[in-house]
This record gives structure tokens, sequence and C-alpha cells, in this order.
């Protein structure tokens, strides 16, 4: 098979991982593809593995070409599958890192150990602190954040939460859980008591407000709702990503990115940037993103002083959620002067066009040492309790 290599290989051997089940399989897909072409293989062996949709870990084409949105449209793991049966399977046995590939009728093959992962996967079922948790138990390191900080990185209710008790700026916001919305009021409208819950939030703070996905990212699901005429069809398109949604305020000011990564001596932040207003879009959605390449400004056009102030949010917020290896940090500028930051994300996209890679190429670290950087990081890192 293309993608086997010895066991007995000098080179440390990488598994990139992507694809996955959540609804932000594409996405994956593409950032794994600039990953694949940016690792160094005269210093590492490679080898891909897909997840496709319905959670089959997969043995893929090791091709990046392959993997990108050509005439808008979005890859698929199921694209790059050498068979359409065969599985991979990584040992749930910290004493052997070897990985093996079956398929049906067929006696299962040994493709050789794997000495760490990098996990490309978007959202929940791999962003979550889920595959994390799988690679503990394996004894596999991997790059980024471990199971908690996965976890709450993903659930920006909780992000929110921990947020606030380190003392950082956090814009207004209401969570509505699956019960809320299924229950029945007394008159038998189901969600009543929710919808007034979400009412009285706009009341409080203004219309517009933003329903979205509660753990879900590439801005996937987010609806700006300008009257209470709109919420239900808003809340209808969170739920299809996420049960459990978020409601917030429109915070007037300018957006601004900055990303961390982790150094040997600790986490340092990269100079930021800026999402300018997207004008043909109602706001920085998915089809800004990655449809019609919307980009940001890098660096931003900030004071040294808020550069500054914007960068030592970020690292504080790397440590409040006890982050490792990356994040990048998402902040709001507002017309008073204050950051206040909305959100992290422990695996942002490495896609050509993504911010975090560009953010530190203008910082001094180029695309293929920013990789490296974070496989290196990994091997270093053990699994378990640190």
């Amino acid at each position: 098979m293309s993608s086997e290599h010895s066991s007995h290989s000098p080179k440390p051997r990488v598994a990139v991982v992507f694809g996955g089940r959540s609804s932000e399989h594409a996405i994956s897909v593409v950032t794994a593809g600039a990953v694949l072409s940016a690792i160094d293989r005269t210093k590492y062996d490679v080898l891909p593995i897909g997840i496709t949709a319905d959670g089959r870990w997969a043995l893929t084409a090791d091709a990046p070409e392959r993997m990108a949105i050509t005439d808008r449209q979005l890859p698929s793991v199921e694209q790059l599958t050498e068979s359409a049966e065969g599985g991979v399977l990584l040992p749930v046995d910290p004493s052997s890192r070897e990985v093996v590939y079956t398929e049906p009728g067929a006696v299962p093959k040994a493709l050789g150990e794997v000495d760490v992962v990098f996990p490309v996967l978007h959202g929940p079922y791999g962003e979550d602190g889920t595959l994390q948790g799988l690679l503990e138990l394996s004894g596999v390191p991997y790059v980024g954040a471990g199971v908690l900080a996965s976890a709450v990185g993903m659930d920006k209710e909780y992000m929110k939460r921990v947020f606030i008790s380190y003392g950082l700026p956090v814009g207004p916001y209401e969570v509505i859980r699956p019960r809320e919305w299924d229950r029945t009021g007394p008159n038998g409208e189901k969600g009543a008591a929710a919808r007034k819950k979400i009412v009285d939030f706009a009341a409080d703070h203004g219309w517009p407000i933003f329903v979205k996905p509660a753990r879900a990212g590439s801005s996937m699901g987010i609806t700006k709702v300008d009257s209470p005429e709109g919420l239900d069809e808003a809340v209808a398109e969170a739920r299809r990503h996420d049960p459990k949604i978020l409601v917030e305020s429109l915070l007037r000011g300018r957006e601004i990115e900055c990303g961390v990564l982790e150094f040997e001596d600790g986490p340092r932040a990269s100079l930021p940037a800026e999402i300018p207003p997207v004008t043909s879009h109602d706001f920085y959605d998915f089809e800004a993103k990655y449809i019609d390449s919307a980009t940001g400004i890098v660096p931003a056009p900030l004071t040294a002083e808020e550069t500054g102030r914007v960068q030592e949010l970020a690292v504080r917020a790397f440590d409040a959620v006890s982050c490792e290896g990356l994040v990048r940090a998402d902040f709001f500028l507002l017309d008073s002067g204050e950051f206040v930051i909305n959100e992290i994300n422990t695996l942002p996209g490495f896609t050509p066009i993504s911010m975090y890679p560009r953010m530190w190429q203008e910082s001094g670290v180029s695309y293929p040492e920013l990789v490296d950087r974070l496989i290196q990081a990994a091997l270093r890192r053990p699994t378990g309790l640190r």
C-alpha cells in the first residue's frame, strides 16, 4: 500500500488524522491537505488517516492536491479512501503503537508504529476531547490541547464560564439547553419558556442577536436575528449542529484575532489580525470564510498598547483553559477601547487562507516551521496526567 512504512524507520512517524463526523468534515480535509504539504518528509514519515462522515477510520491517499476546495466543491474523506470497506485500527494499549489495516475476508496488515498523531479534526468527535481521550488511552502523543482543554474549548458555554472565573472580559450571553427548547408549556406550546428567555435577553441587550450552536465551529449554524419573528428558524438551524444553543448580543467593534503557540519556554502570542466587515455577507460566516475566501488584515492596524493588550489576553486565555500546543483567540475591540474575548479555538484552521498560520508567518514563523514546532512539542510531551 502506498501509505505503508517500515516500523523500524529512524524518522518519527506522524499520523495525520482528519475528516470526522462533525459538520466541519470538509474543512478538516482541507486543513489536512495543507498540513500534509507542509510536513518535512526528510524529517518525518507520514501516515494519512481519514475518518469518514459515518465514523469509519480509513487509510487514505497521501494526496494534498485532492484535498482543496475546487470550484466551490467541498472535499471529503470518502473521495480519498483506498478501499470502501477497509479500516484502520489504533490499539487502545499503551504498550503498543502498532496501527493495523483490516479488510473483510483478509488477514489484518500491520502498518507500523505511530510516534505522534497530528489531529486536524474540527468540531465534535475530534476537537472536543473525544479523540484526545482515545489517544491518552493508547499512550500515543498528539499535537494540541488535552482532554479537558479540548472539551472546554469546544463548549462555548463552559469556555465563557472559565474565562469569567479568571477575570477575562466576556460579552453578554444566554444558554438554551436541549430540554428547555423541547419542554412543552402549560398552553401546549413547545419551547415557549426558552423562547421567552431569548426574547427577554434581546430586550435587555438589544436586537440583533446571534443564535449559534454551543459546540460547533467554522461559523456553521450561526444566524443573525433581527426580531422575534426570526427566532424559530434560527434555533432550528443551530440545533441541526448541536441540541444546545448559545445566544449572544451584538458587540459593536472590530474583530481581532491572535494566535498563541507553545514554545520551549512557554506560550507566546503572535501579531494580531483584524477581520474587516464583509460587505457581501451579513457577518463573517462559513461561506465568507471558506467559499468566497474573505480574508483578514495581518498585522492588525492597532496601536502598540492595543497589540500588547490583546497578546496578553490571548496568553491568559490559553493558560485559563490549560491549553497546550496552539490556540487562536478571537476578540472584539469595542468602541470604548475595551477588548472582549469571544472564544478560543484549540484546533484552528490550517488551510492556506487560515488566519492562525498567517499571523505566525507575519510573526516570523513560517508555515512549515509552525507545523514542525507543533510536532516537536507533542513528541516532547508525555501522555497521562501532566
